[in-house]
C-alpha cells in the first residue's frame, strides 16, 4: 500500500491573517440579524405577513410542534396477556450501531414461544435514535412512538431503561409532546 503525499500551496498574506474570513462571517451574521429585525418589525406593523422570520420558542412553556413520524423514546409492546412481545431474537441488539441494547434470553414456559427476554436494557445516553432496532424487529416488539422527548437525567444510571420502564413509559411522568396539527 502506497502513501499519497499532498502538496499544498503556501497561504498568502490575507489568508494567513484570516481578516477576509472574519469579515465574511460578520457579514453573514449581520445580514441575518438585519433581515429578521426588518421582518419582525414589519409583522408588528401588519405588513409582510407572507414572509417568515426566525422565531424563538420559549421552551418548556411553549412546546414545538413535532411531526408524527418523529423517533422518540423507546417502548416495548405487549401481548394481550401483558407479557412482552419480544422473543429475544437479538436482532435489535445486533443491528444497533451504538451497541446500547442489552438482552439476556431465557426459555419461555409457553411451548408456542421459544424464548423471551429475561432482561432487556437500553442505555439512552448512548443511543443515536437511528430506528434500526424498530425496523429489524420481526415481532414488532420495540417502537419509538411514545412522544416522550424529556429523557434528561442527572446521572448515567438514570439513562438506563430496563424492561419495566420500557413496557410502561406512562409511569415515568414524562412530558408528552403534542402532535403537529
Amino acid at each position: 500500500m502506497s502513501t499519497k503525499v499532498m502538496h499544498h500551496r503556501p497561504l498568502n498574506f490575507w489568508e494567513r491573517i484570516y481578516v477576509p474570513e472574519v469579515a465574511r462571517g460578520l457579514w453573514v451574521t449581520s445580514r441575518h440579524f438585519a433581515r429578521n429585525l426588518f421582518i419582525h418589525t414589519a409583522h408588528r406593523l401588519g405588513l409582510l405577513k407572507h414572509l417568515q422570520a426566525a422565531v424563538t420558542i420559549q421552551y418548556p412553556e411553549e412546546v414545538r410542534p413535532y411531526a408524527e413520524r418523529l423517533r422518540t423514546r423507546h417502548r416495548l409492546t405487549q401481548r394481550e396477556d401483558g407479557s412482552p412481545r419480544c422473543v429475544a431474537c437479538m436482532m435489535c441488539e445486533t443491528v444497533c450501531p451504538a451497541k446500547c441494547i442489552y438482552i439476556v434470553a431465557e426459555e419461555d414456559p409457553d411451548p408456542n414461544i421459544e424464548k423471551r427476554p429475561k432482561s432487556f436494557d437500553i442505555d439512552l445516553g448512548v443511543c443515536v435514535y437511528c430506528g434500526y432496532c424498530v425496523e429489524v424487529c420481526p415481532e414488532d416488539a420495540i417502537r419509538m412512538d411514545t412522544k416522550i422527548m424529556n429523557i434528561a437525567s442527572y446521572s448515567r444510571e438514570g439513562m438506563w431503561y430496563n424492561m419495566d420502564r420500557l413496557l410502561h413509559p406512562e409511569k415515568e411522568g414524562d412530558v408528552l409532546l403534542k402532535p403537529k396539527t
